[in-house]
């Protein structure tokens, strides 16, 4: 079955950098749309970003310019760069295959979702 699995997550300065890496397995990464979304307590899921199966990239405005969605389909693995890091960044982020619409803020929801990765800035 297919999987997800994220890694990269820390805890840095607010200005700092950190890369997530979304392996996936049992999926051909470039024939499906992927994605990241984060989650914090107390507030609403945020999707932050998106990659088509031709590599259009979407973002919503509160990461446009600081964070960058790419992907190796040699290693069938999706990356979230994530640079100026705000303290309003911080949370689970979880990584998403799998939807017929791709841009950011899709009615539609995504397939499959890893187990997400804690980003922490302070």
């Amino acid at each position: 079955h297919v999987q997800l699995v994220e890694s990269g997550g820390d805890s840095v300065q607010a200005g700092g950098s950190l890369r997530l890496s979304c392996v996936i397995s049992k999926m051909t990464v470039n024939r499906y749309c992927s994605g990241w979304f984060r989650q914090s307590p107390g507030k609403e899921r945020e999707e932050v970003a998106t990659i088509s199966s031709d590599a259009t990239t979407h973002y919503a405005n509160s990461v446009k310019g600081r964070f960058t969605i790419s992907q190796d389909d040699a290693k069938n693995t999706v990356y979230l760069q994530l640079n100026g890091l705000k303290p309003e960044d911080t949370g689970m982020y979880y990584c998403a295959a799998d939807r017929p619409v791709c841009g950011v803020g899709s009615t539609y929801d995504f397939t499959y979702f890893g187990q997400g990765t804690q980003v922490t800035v302070s």
